[in-house]
């Protein structure tokens, strides 16, 4: 890997956690809870989002050992009593950002397949190749129901009120459970992202006719 094609990956990664959180901010902001933004969170400052593990390391160290690139972004202060529907207010939120970043994936993927201006072996194409795969990786990644990934937010507004108070008492543990999963079984779960990526990316043909 050349110095070039690191700082673009690096570039892209930043671009794309940037707007997974401010997402998760403004739908914050709409629903009624403006806690995001008197934490200065509603900013384009990507040193506002970014945790420095998250989203710069994990990603990196997973983009250079060949896998797909995943990570997270230093979580945006919501206050769910604040938030029009609460809890359901909540997954809308959480729903946000991996929305966001498969919104980010497709529109490259578009510039890709159906732009004539775009050449394979170009800057622009090598950008937007990582714009597609990143933002496809932090998507899925985001959405695995362990806490405190925004999956997780989704899967609670659904469950009984038993499996929300389990959910509640792992949640201080989730993050190290997602690291486990990522460290000791990082083949496996490369595998399962990359199938669920690959499956997304035919819907996206399959969207295009082709």
């Amino acid at each position: 890997m050349n110095i070039l094609g690191i700082l673009i990956i690096v570039a892209v990664i930043v671009f794309s956690m940037m707007l997974h959180e401010l997402a998760h901010g403004g739908v914050a902001y709409l629903l009624g809870d403006t806690t995001a933004k008197e934490d200065g969170r509603l900013t384009f400052n990507p040193l506002r989002h970014l945790d420095p593990f998250m989203s710069l390391i994990l990603p990196l160290i997973s983009y250079l050992m060949g896998g797909i690139v995943f990570g997270g972004a230093k979580p945006v202060p919501v206050n769910p009593h604040n938030l029009k529907g609460k809890e359901w207010g909540m997954a809308a939120v959480a729903i946000a950002g991996p929305l966001v970043n498969f919104l980010l994936a497709f529109l490259s993927f578009l510039v890709i397949e159906l732009g004539n201006v775009v050449q394979s072996d170009g800057i622009i194409y090598t950008v937007l190749l990582q714009m597609v795969f990143v933002n496809l990786g932090f998507g899925v990644f985001n959405l695995i129901p362990i806490p405190p990934l925004d999956g997780s937010r989704v899967l609670f507004v659904l469950m009984p009120d038993g499996v929300r108070e389990f959910m509640r008492k792992m949640e201080p543990v989730g993050i190290y459970i997602i690291y486990m999963l990522i460290l000791v079984g990082g083949g496996v779960f490369s595998s399962v992202v990359t199938g669920v990526i690959n499956e997304i990316l035919n819907g996206f043909y399959w969207i295009i006719g082709r």
